[in-house]
């Protein structure tokens, strides 16, 4: 008998006016929906999301602390160009987020949170990216069930943030056979570390699992824009 493992990633249902816009500019920006170097005209986006103009005020100043808008003299707010260097900033954050975070999850590690992690990682194993999506739903849910239950509340929201934007990117670039049979081996062998109780073997290998997986989808940008300037 099959069993569906599900983990509640779902936002707060109740959000400020502020948060909420925050997080729909946001989305708009990640997805492509808001592009590269456009103005963000607060007034434009009031009427957009049906909200007054300070929220949306409050949205940017928290959207440009986080790097995805920057302000200029004279030119209002715009678009970060979601390029190379601001997804290369990202993953080297992660870095050093994920392996802290999984340093303490092998500290307080269950037999019965390895047999969740083993059935996730055996329905990717056996899909075998046959269906993109749900290896993409199921690869978060592993690396959220090993997070979610940090006390540092203020890393663990950090890695959701950076992890639904690199989701997103990689979204729009095609994943090479390479990097799916990594992504694959780097996963099983973070569960023969974290069965093992070796905290610092585990922390090493997500280094390297989120490093490779923010090169690739580098590479997958390079590739991608160097086609569009051929096509020119």
């Amino acid at each position: 008998m099959s069993t569906t493992l599900t983990v509640d990633t779902a936002l707060p249902e109740t959000l400020d006016s502020s948060s909420s816009v925050y997080e729909l500019i946001r989305d708009d920006i990640i997805s492509g929906r808001l592009g590269a170097n456009e103005r963000l005209k607060v007034a434009d986006l009031a009427e957009r999301h049906g909200t007054s103009t300070n929220p949306v005020r409050e949205a940017l100043q928290q959207l440009r602390g986080e790097g995805f808008v920057v302000m200029t003299p004279n030119r209002g707010a715009r678009v970060r160009a979601m390029d190379e260097d601001f997804i290369r900033d990202i993953y080297e954050i992660e870095v050093l987020i994920e392996p802290a975070l999984t340093r303490w999850f092998v500290r307080i590690v269950t037999d019965a949170d390895i047999a969740v992690l083993e059935g996730m990682q055996a329905e990717m194993e056996r899909l075998n990216y046959a269906d993109p999506v749900r290896h993409g739903e199921l690869d978060t849910l592993f690396h959220h069930y090993m997070y979610d239950r940090h006390y540092n509340r203020h890393a663990v929201d950090l890695w959701w943030k950076h992890r639904e934007i690199l989701k997103a990117m990689s979204r729009r670039h095609p994943t090479s056979l390479a990097r799916r049979v990594a992504v694959l081996r780097e996963h099983r062998q973070l569960l023969d570390d974290i069965k093992a109780q070796d905290a610092d073997k585990a922390a090493a290998t997500i280094g390297r699992h989120v490093e490779g997986s923010g090169r690739h989808i580098i590479e997958q940008m390079g590739a991608a824009r160097r086609n569009s300037a051929r096509l020119r």
